[in-house]
């Protein structure tokens, strides 16, 4: 196993619409990052990833980018993000960018003169059919609801949008387009950024011939999905972007890739493979969906959890690398979702990063979450901003379904509650901005927010910041092998690092009850201290031991 810098370092993501607000409108910026990247060094960060800030008429928020060379009028300028990158580097810190090239907006020049008609240099760019049977070309659904497929009165056919339809699908089986990315990408390595995360980039290979997909029962749409994730000409594509672009520079690329297992992501990510160098994966937060998918609510088992990222560890120990996340845009927090975003708030949410930062991988640290920012439970559909849950909440109102329970499930899952904006101090608004917020701000900042928790010793973000601090000085928390400990206990998650003579034992209560446990006779040493505990004070290591609610403890042994 290479020793690698993005090995080593810890990650934070920022979502620039909610981070902070440097002008009065509502809406995060550039200039409100650079306000606060002293708080990201302090809380130990190595590289920052940046949701996009491209220009975008924001149908998905970013994710529909309609120029990949300029920013948006919103966060800034482009003078505005030449500062942000310098004033990183000058910290130390890196900056790895949103790329998004499954699709493009509807509003970039391509797709414009693309819909213009059939023999348009720029048709191809793009994936047009015609219609089959007076209607959609096969019967796949949108990944944000309804038919994938939208109809263009201008030329009669219809472009194919996995996601919303102003987000239409670029064609990869189109040198001249995978030409054009690559330069784009150039242009923003040659700036000096330090690598890409990859927006639903395993989608970029679609199966020829666009085959229609088996509809599940009560479904008018069929998922598609196995026709165009990690697709028949993926990792030509990947290894053709390796050879042109990324090979050229020392830098850290990630790729997002729902629906990928263990072993494709060893594919993608194997040292000799020249295609990435880690892969995002999302099954482990997929276990606590009910049979209908994400908004089907049902508790998390702890035995699942342990086998799917125990799979993942060992699925990836000598070749390829780990992710390591709970939270991102994309999900709910974390503490409202596997721990207790009330009376166990703080412990919970420590025993949580305990759990991920001790793993062998590169952790994720999504804004907010290193103070335990939690779910939001908005009063009316009204108030909710994303595509995904508005789109859901009209289908269960046409289909009958009760307000209450669709509203549950917002509440629950909702990509909202991970945008609401950062809560800074106990200021208006959160200290976000001195504006109207695009989106309202989670009523209580006045007991979670960055002020207050880094003035106290035992807060949720100074947790964070020894983690992180733990990991630069123990090459064992980055490089040791990792072995599960007492995989069917429902409450206990229990895991051992090993690096040449070196052992850890991690040891996490998942719930909120005391919890006494048995240790096997190879998890006990006489001689183990402790590396860091959730609670206040020290513990002793015993085959016996009993765990405070949601207690997190690491031993050297």
């Amino acid at each position: 196993m290479q020793k690698q810098w993005w090995k080593e370092s810890v990650v934070y993501q920022i979502y620039p619409r909610s981070f902070m607000d440097s002008n009065g409108d509502g809406i995060g910026d550039i200039p409100g990052i650079i306000s606060k990247l002293d708080y990201l060094k302090e809380l130990g960060i190595d590289v920052v990833w940046l949701s996009p800030v491209y220009k975008s008429p924001n149908d998905d928020n970013g994710y529909d980018i309609s120029d990949y060379q300029d920013i948006m009028d919103e966060f800034g300028t482009m003078d505005d993000w030449d500062l942000l990158l310098k004033e990183m580097h000058d910290r130390g810190m890196k900056l790895i960018m949103d790329l998004v090239v499954n699709h493009s907006s509807d509003e970039h020049k391509w797709f414009a003169e693309s819909r213009k008609s059939k023999d348009n240099p720029y048709r191809d760019y793009y994936i047009w059919r015609q219609p089959k049977d007076g209607r959609e070309p096969n019967n796949w659904g949108s990944n944000f609801g309804g038919s994938a497929w939208e109809y263009d009165e201008e030329t009669g056919e219809y472009f194919l949008h996995l996601f919303s339809k102003k987000q239409p699908d670029l064609n990869w089986e189109n040198p001249e387009l995978r030409g054009e990315v690559y330069n784009m990408m150039k242009w923003w390595l040659d700036k000096g950024i330090d690598g890409f995360r990859m927006d639903v980039v395993n989608f970029i290979s679609k199966v020829e011939g666009l085959p229609d997909d088996e509809v599940k029962p009560g479904k008018k749409y069929a998922s598609g999905s196995k026709f165009y994730r990690n697709g028949p000409k993926i990792h030509d594509y990947f290894q053709e972007m390796n050879r042109e672009v990324l090979s050229k520079y020392d830098i850290m690329t990630v790729g997002e890739m729902p629906g990928v297992n263990p072993e494709q992501a060893r594919m993608y990510t194997g040292e000799d493979r020249d295609e990435l160098n880690m892969v995002f994966q999302f099954s482990h937060m997929s276990l606590d969906n009910g049979k209908n998918g994400k908004w089907d609510l049902k508790p998390l088992y702890l035995p699942d959890l342990k086998e799917n990222l125990t799979h993942w560890q060992t699925a990836l120990e000598e070749d390829g690398w780990n992710s390591l996340y709970f939270n991102n845009h994309d999900q709910p927090r974390v503490v409202s979702r596997f721990g207790d975003d009330g009376k166990y708030h703080k412990e919970s949410a420590k025993m949580l990063a305990t759990v991920l930062h001790m793993m062998k991988g590169t952790p994720y640290v999504y804004q907010g979450e290193e103070i335990g920012m939690t779910n939001v439970r908005f009063s009316t559909i009204d108030e909710y901003e994303d595509i995904e849950t508005l789109n859901f909440y009209n289908e269960q109102m046409e289909a009958g379904e009760p307000v209450e329970k669709t509203m549950e499930s917002i509440y629950v899952k909702g990509r909202d509650n991970a945008r609401t904006p950062m809560q800074w101090n106990v200021s208006e608004n959160a200290g976000f901005t001195d504006g109207e917020p695009w989106l309202a701000v989670n009523p209580n900042y006045e007991d979670i927010n960055a002020e207050a928790q880094l003035n106290e010793d035992d807060s949720i973000f100074n947790y964070y910041k020894k983690l992180i601090e733990l990991r630069k000085q123990h090459d064992i928390i980055v490089y040791g092998k990792y072995e599960l400990i007492l995989g069917d206990h429902e409450k206990l998650y229990a895991y051992k690092r090993t690096l040449g003579n070196e052992k850890l034992l991690v040891l996490c209560n998942f719930y909120g009850e005391e919890l006494e446990v048995e240790l096997p006779e190879e998890a006990v040493s006489e001689s183990a201290s402790m590396l860091i505990r959730n609670y206040k004070g020290g513990t002793q290591l015993q085959k016996q031991m009993k765990l405070q609610p949601y207690e997190a403890v690491v031993f050297a042994l």
